[in-house]
């Protein structure tokens, strides 16, 4: 299963420049890596990373982490996979812009 880590830009370049990341400030703060699933992560883009530009998807496979992915309730008690790990820029199978359009952040076509 894939799941998904949205970027901002220079949190991209920090993770392609480090070769790993512990995440963006919110990840830090929270003790984990947020990660959405393919059906949470246009929300966790409007709720989250409204009107941002220059964003990066970044795919991962789930299975790739072992026991540091948990999955875990949070909005209205959905599961939703948190790392309890570093990020290697190596477990990133595929990586995508997420332009903006008309106010909205466009997935690509495999997600939907």
């Amino acid at each position: 299963m894939h799941i998904y880590k949205i970027f901002r830009p220079d949190e991209w370049q920090a993770l392609l420049r480090d070769g790993t990341t512990d995440g963006a400030p919110v990840d830090l703060a929270d003790g984990f890596i947020h990660f959405s699933t393919a059906s949470q992560a246009a929300e966790t883009a409007a709720k989250h990373f409204a009107g941002a530009q220059g964003l990066v998807l970044a795919v991962c496979d789930a299975d790739d982490f072992g026991e540091a992915l948990k999955w875990e309730p949070s909005r209205g008690g959905a599961l939703f996979p948190h790392l309890y790990a570093p990020l290697a820029l190596a477990q990133v199978i595929a990586h995508h812009p997420l332009p903006l359009q008309d106010g909205a952040h466009l997935f690509p076509a495999a997600m939907t």
